[in-house]
């Protein structure tokens, strides 16, 4: 055994603060949900676009559909966020009292694209030539202030709300956070550098992502199949290979000789889990989210999934990977692939 002080720092937790989390060693996960969204509503409502003919305005943020969290892994800050954004806009010409309206939409503030990826989509209730040419205004023109939004609320999130998800070192020292999408620059600094290009940019080094969207039918009850995921001994049959799972919210979890890493973010029993998830020759500390939904029918249980964050240039890996190693290998080992009605 180690004389004290001369041990592994990831296991002293006598002189930490709070006694837990020793060197900001495991992953620690803030909700951004809540958060993100009232952000977003107040960075959105109210905006003006106009020049000397136009004259449009934002009026309301109908609806956010999405999550977002901020997690520190090894004082490295890594963000998660997806959201679809919908609201009504009115405007009109500058020459007349006629106003029109209509509604926007954001459908793709993920960290899958780059601020000057975002899509501004527009549409106007009315099918006039002049309701289409004030459309295409706020548009066309719309877009560049919209996604400089966008990018003010990144920048809040990565510096903002991330704070106290680094927690203070022995001594009370904070550690020094370090983001795997940006670096710790200003507020103002940032900012600057948006109004300053006119479009905003990724903080830092991208990582380029993608996502997978999958379904798969197994002949097995819900629950069968949600054991077959969580359970120890049945994850260990079909991989083939040790298996380490902590089965609970924030549990680790490892297969397939540590290449296969994460943790547990959801687990709602025969209905859904949901995961970060990582293979180990990604870059460091980037991990992906899956999400697995058990839709039980009559005859089989469909397996709805998802993952978003996968490193495009393993993009078709990964996904023959769930074939190889996972679903078909459950189907053969547990005989998922025929009916036991």
């Amino acid at each position: 055994m180690a004389k004290w002080g001369e041990g592994d720092p990831r296991w002293i937790v006598e002189e930490r603060p709070d006694g837990t989390n020793v060197n900001n060693w495991h992953w620690v996960e803030k909700n951004a949900t809540g958060w993100s969204k009232d952000r977003l509503k107040e960075l959105l409502t109210g905006i003006v676009i106009e020049d000397d003919k136009h004259f449009c305005e934002i009026k309301e943020v109908t609806s956010i559909e999405g999550e977002a969290s901020a997690n520190n892994r090894k004082a490295k800050l890594i963000f998660f966020y997806e959201f679809v954004i919908k609201g009504e806009w009115s405007g009109k010409f500058k020459d007349s009292d006629k106003k029109y309206k209509g509604k926007f939409e954001i459908p793709n503030l993920s960290e899958e694209n780059d601020t000057d990826e975002i899509d501004f989509n527009v549409t106007v209730s009315n099918d006039s030539d002049e309701a289409f040419k004030l459309k295409e205004f706020l548009r066309k023109t719309g877009v560049t202030l919209v996604r400089q939004k966008m990018a003010d609320y990144l920048n809040d999130l990565r510096h903002e709300y991330s704070k106290g998800v680094v927690l203070p070192t022995k001594g009370g020292q904070q550690a020094p956070a370090k983001t795997v999408a940006g670096t710790n620059k200003s507020k103002e600094e940032m900012n600057k550098h948006v109004v300053d290009t006119k479009v905003a940019k990724p903080l830092g080094v991208k990582i380029h992502t993608k996502k997978i969207v999958g379904k798969e039918e197994f002949k097995c009850r819900a629950e069968d199949l949600y054991r077959a995921l969580t359970d120890v001994q049945m994850v260990q049959a079909f991989s083939a290979s040790p298996v380490e799972m902590e089965v609970e919210k924030g549990g680790r979890f490892s297969l397939l000789h540590g290449n296969i890493t994460g943790d547990f973010v959801e687990l709602i029993p025969n209905q859904k889990i949901v995961q970060h998830w990582r293979v180990k020759s990604w870059p460091d500390a980037h991990y992906s989210t899956v999400t697995f939904e058990f839709d039980e029918k009559d005859d089989c249980t469909v397996l709805n999934y998802t993952q978003t964050g996968v490193p495009d240039t393993e993009y078709e890996k990964t996904k023959e990977g769930w074939a190889i190693n996972y679903w078909n290998r459950m189907k053969q080992v547990f005989g998922f692939g025929s009916s036991i009605y």
